[in-house]
């Protein structure tokens, strides 16, 4: 097991590393998507969801590959923290992903604007994406978000923007554009099925 799978394992689900913050932070995300409820505003409701159930099904499947080979995950949240969900995921992550579909769905132009003579969807998921990078790229040099293996390091970032944002800001952008309510509901509903599942089934057996 490597050295910051231990630090961050010291930190899964400890209760003692509590802080009151995450009440407000709790608050402002709920006053995120009440704001777009409020205004009827289903579009970015739901993608805002998408995108936060996509970053959860990442994080699961980063927790078993820690499981799979015990020396460490893909990613690991080790900075300071208010709460470690999982092992590559924190309570300030989690929010932060919360909010961040919902943002970047809110700066979507119309479907028919095109950027640099192209279609602005694959655009924008590319640019998101990097920008996502970049960020993580930042924390990782901070040592608060520490990546153990060869394939995954800020020299060859390819990898992190294709596994780790691409999937999260399409599907954001896809529910957005849904022609329904219903179909974006049921969409967004199946992710979230999906993660709650498999956090049933692997929290059971002890595997995340």
């Amino acid at each position: 097991m490597t050295e910051h799978a231990e630090m961050a394992l010291e930190l899964l689900r400890d209760s003692s590393q509590f802080k009151w913050y995450v009440i407000p932070l709790l608050l402002l995300v709920i006053y995120v998507y009440a704001t777009e409820v409020e205004r009827r505003n289903w579009n970015v409701f739901f993608a805002g969801l998408a995108l936060w159930g996509m970053d959860l099904f990442n994080e699961i499947w980063n927790s078993l590959v820690f499981h799979a080979t015990g020396r460490a995950p893909v990613w690991a949240a080790t900075g300071p923290t208010a709460y470690q969900l999982l092992i590559g995921l924190n309570i300030e992550i989690c929010f932060m992903f919360a909010v961040m579909g919902v943002a970047a769905a809110k700066m979507l132009p119309p479907k028919e604007t095109r950027i640099f003579g192209l279609p602005n969807r694959p655009v924008l998921v590319a640019i998101n994406s990097a920008a996502a990078v970049g960020v993580e790229v930042v924390l990782n040099k901070m040592g608060v978000l520490t990546w153990d293996w060869s394939w995954w390091q800020p020299e060859f970032p390819f990898l992190i923007w294709l596994i780790g944002y691409v999937p999260f800001f399409a599907v954001c952008f896809w529910v957005h554009d849904m022609k329904t309510v219903r179909a974006k509901a049921i969409t967004v509903g199946t992710i979230f099925g999906i993660d709650a599942l498999a956090l049933i089934v692997f929290g059971t057996l002890g595997w995340v």
